[in-house]
């Protein structure tokens, strides 16, 4: 699924404008890119957890001469699926997968 695909889906369920599910989906990413940049875990429930781990420097070696090389700290991304996604994606095989129809409206 690609960035346009959310977009879409959000256009066809909620029934807004092209340029305002643009906007949306925008907004959230890059909110979740600062936060991420900040150093902040984020956590979103249903589908995972997004956690900033931070790496030590290191000694490193260049294999082709075997030189030395010193390697700095450095952060990297981890993200740990949720509890009920990790279940709907490992249902047995032969199952079908449900369809989620629900469009989020209440009435």
């Amino acid at each position: 699924m690609l960035k346009s695909d959310l977009i879409s889906i959000l256009v066809q369920k909620k029934g807004i404008t092209q340029k305002q599910a643009e906007a949306t989906v925008e907004t959230i990413f890059e909110s979740m890119k600062v936060a991420l940049c900040k150093g902040e875990n984020i956590e979103i429930r249903g589908l995972g957890a997004f956690h900033v781990k931070h790496y030590e420097g290191y000694q490193g070696r260049n294999p082709k001469t075997g030189e030395v090389i010193p390697v700095k700290p450095k952060r990297g991304i981890l993200f740990r699926t949720g509890k009920e996604l990790r279940d709907r994606v490992n249902r047995a095989a032969g199952q079908p997968m449900p369809v989620d129809d629900d469009d989020g409206d209440d009435d």
